[in-house]
């Protein structure tokens, strides 16, 4: 007589308890799929294989606390080697799972492979779990709850391999809630899968468990519930974690992204303004004449010079002239078009550059309509009050024609159409013609030939180096560098003539790095050559001073290059280039100062500084202009002037060097003054570095007119660095 089928009774409580891990290995393995498609090869490999180990380990513990449900009449346990192959095939459907999940795209084809294979290894990981209570008699299965079974795998696997996918096309807030819905349904859908092949299993009244000594049931299910439980929430944790971190990341990326491209924008802007610069303007108009070459439309460039601007800085100050400049610059762009360039490129030079305007009549009425709008009266903030004020301006109006795609000849053009219009007395436009260019065409070859040198390394560029001597003891302090070019069909060109041309068309700021590159190179020559010890002066360009970046990694890069101490250098600036932004000037001149280099102001009195910024400004020198030391020995207003000069440097604990001294008697009246150096023809013309090593020898001898000392240029030179003298 066949022995009745034990009715199969569960404790709800850990049924409920087997769902809920269900569903948190499904919170867990969505939250993996999400990881292991991140763009690092290394670091999806680790999260696919610690993934699969989560989510089967997850799964697999699923199974044996739905066993640890199953309430039977005798002691059960389970066979070792057969419990490890189940979970072993755990393992493997994760992997499959997580594998199918990082693809692009879910096919029809690889989401019907995928579900079958996972439905398949979710079976064999079933019936080897439960192949692992060795019975006697052994279990009669229903095949048809079999089947069932299987087809709720593959069907739970396909809904898993669909859920991975659509989450996706969330945000994350929506993904995040998404995910749990998701995971309560796939949790149900494997519990379901786990008691229909339950029920498939007919275990006799009289079954003998013959693995009841192997691993004990009891122990077994919650140890396996407890170690699972702990390994999901570890590897949840990490999850988190690791998307913590890489929000964090994103953001500290994007931040970087976001200031990265506004220092960007900010090298290719007037700092005053907000227009653009010259860099800016320039490839604006390459673009420009491209397009209007390919397409045919016009290209037209205005530049717009305000009259007498320079009285508005001398009478009002540099901070009335920045706030006229800014009002300026407001109203021009008020008339531009949104396609239209607008930019700023000197103190009171505007350009407006028109692309699709090629009519004189057009441009013309443009040209009067920006007169108009300066005409307007504006007032500027003196002090407690207001002062009214009305401008005009010069401009020159230029046409692209011909082959050049450069934007040089252009701008050069219509500066000398401005010019025109300046001569004939302001407040009107002019347009280009060609005998306006009788002097550019030799300035356009100069910027040429200019930039070739600059790439060919310098050549027939170099520094010539004039001394600086103490006013008291006519001991030589440093030196200054001058520029030089030796032209190779014009023969030398004055600094008079190459450097305007170098600030015109662009070239300042690469002329001015070939200067500290090559100032430092000689220092460090003199110093291994010659046992010569100088701190050498150069001049800053304002072009250099508006890119500190790039100012201050050039000079970091040629002192550790030559290996120098930075107090070797001291660097340069006019008084009008310190006062012209005078808060962008402090920042800047603040750097160079922690860098450790010295800095003067160069021609001082020439013009409008203010106090209050000087006091401020990191500088220990101040160089009197050569104008008021030509008229020292005449002019009792000139003495009057220096005196105040040297006595005003000396209150705020500055030294002063006077420049161009080129007679006895002016030395004299410096000296009665107290003037800390004199520089100029009267002690030594400007020479090259070999020349000044030389002169420095002679000089030492007991004929020489100054006491020149083995001091001045070795050793004891540290007492003039310790003074901080240049």
């Amino acid at each position: 007589m066949p022995v009745a089928d034990i009715a199969l009774r569960f404790d709800p409580g850990v049924v409920v308890l087997s769902y809920l891990t269900a569903a948190f290995a499904s919170f867990v393995a969505l939250d993996l799929a999400q990881r292991v498609r991140t763009p690092d090869a290394a670091s999806a490999r680790l999260w696919w294989i610690t993934g699969s180990l989560s989510m089967g380990t997850g799964i697999w513990a699923m199974h044996f606390i739905g066993m640890l449900a199953l309430r039977l009449p005798f002691m059960v346990g389970y066979d070792a080697a057969i419990t490890g192959l189940s979970w072993l095939a755990a393992v493997a459907v994760s992997a499959i799972a997580l594998r199918v999940a990082s693809l692009d795209q879910l096919t029809p084809r690889r989401l019907m492979l995928g579900a079958v294979s996972m439905g398949a290894g979710i079976c064999g990981m079933h019936y080897t779990g439960m192949a692992a209570l060795e019975l006697a008699p052994g279990i009669r299965w229903n095949w048809a709850l079999v089947a069932a079974s299987a087809a709720v795998a593959t069907g739970a696997a396909a809904a898993a391999l669909v859920i991975f996918f659509w989450l996706r096309r969330l945000n994350a807030s929506q993904a995040r809630r998404g995910q749990v819905a998701a995971a309560l349904v796939m949790g149900a859908a494997v519990a379901g899968m786990h008691y229909t092949g339950m029920a498939a299993a007919g275990i006799a009244e009289n079954s003998v468990c013959l693995s009841a000594d192997s691993l004990a049931g009891d122990n077994l299910d919650y140890l396996v519930a407890g170690a699972t439980l702990g390994l999901l929430l570890l590897t949840l944790f990490t999850s988190m974690l690791d998307a913590r971190l890489r929000r964090r990341a994103s953001g500290l990326q994007q931040s970087l992204h976001a200031a990265t491209t506004e220092l960007a924008e900010q090298a290719l802007r007037d700092p005053l303004t907000g227009l653009a610069n010259r860099q800016l303007l320039d490839d604006r108009i390459s673009h420009a004449i491209a397009r209007s070459q390919r397409d045919g439309a016009g290209v037209a460039l205005l530049m717009l010079n305000l009259d007498g601007f320079k009285p508005v800085n001398e009478a009002f100050g540099h901070a009335a002239g920045d706030a006229v400049l800014r009002e300026v610059a407001s109203r021009l762009t008020a008339l531009a078009r949104g396609h239209d360039t607008l930019a700023r490129l000197g103190a009171d030079e505007f350009v407006l550059l028109l692309e699709g305007e090629a009519g004189e009549a057009v441009l013309a009425q443009i040209a009067q309509r920006l007169l108009d709008s300066l005409a307007e009266p504006m007032s500027v903030r003196v002090g407690e009050g207001q002062q009214p004020l009305r401008l005009s301006a010069s401009i020159g109006i230029a046409l692209h024609g011909g082959p050049d795609l450069s934007s040089r000849p252009l701008i050069t053009q219509a500066d000398s159409a401005a010019q025109a219009a300046k001569r004939s007395g302001g407040n009107g436009f002019a347009f280009f013609e060609a005998h306006m260019q009788d002097g550019v065409r030799d300035q356009l070859e100069l910027s040429r030939d200019l930039r070739t040198a600059l790439e060919d390394g310098g050549a027939g560029l170099s520094l010539h180096y004039q001394p600086k001597v103490a006013g008291a003891s006519g001991l030589v302090l440093g030196v200054e560098a001058l520029l030089r070019w030796q032209h190779p069909r014009r023969g030398p060109v004055s600094p008079g003539t190459f450097i305007p041309v170098a600030e015109r068309f662009g070239l300042i700021t690469t002329l001015g790095d070939w200067v500290i590159d090559e100032a430092c190179r000689q220092i460090a020559d003199w110093r291994d050559q010659e046992g010569l010890k100088l701190r050498v002066a150069i001049n800053l360009s304002v072009q250099q001073l508006r890119q500190p970046e790039a100012l201050l990694q050039r000079l970091e890069q040629a002192l550790l290059r030559h290996r120098l101490d930075a107090s070797q250098l001291s660097c340069e600036i006019t008084e009008s280039v310190a006062m012209e932004d005078a808060g962008a000037t402090e920042r800047v001149l603040q750097r160079l100062s922690a860098l450790g280099v010295s800095l003067s102001i160069d021609d001082f009195g020439t013009g409008y500084s203010s106090l209050a910024y000087l006091r401020r400004l990191p500088v220990s020198q101040l160089k009197i202009d050569r104008s008021f030391v030509q008229d020292l020995e005449t002019s009792a207003d000139a003495r009057a002037i220096v005196n105040a000069v040297i006595e005003l440097a000396h209150a705020l604990g500055l030294e002063v060097v006077a420049e161009g001294v080129e007679t006895e008697g002016q030395a004299d009246v410096l000296r009665a003054k107290h003037c800390d150096k004199l520089q100029g023809f009267l002690f030594a013309r400007p020479m090259p570095a070999q020349e000044l090593a030389q002169w420095a020898r002679r000089s030492q001898s007991p004929d020489a007119r100054l006491d020149f000392s083995d001091s001045v240029f070795a050793d004891v030179d540290q007492t003039a660095m310790r003074s901080g003298a240049t």
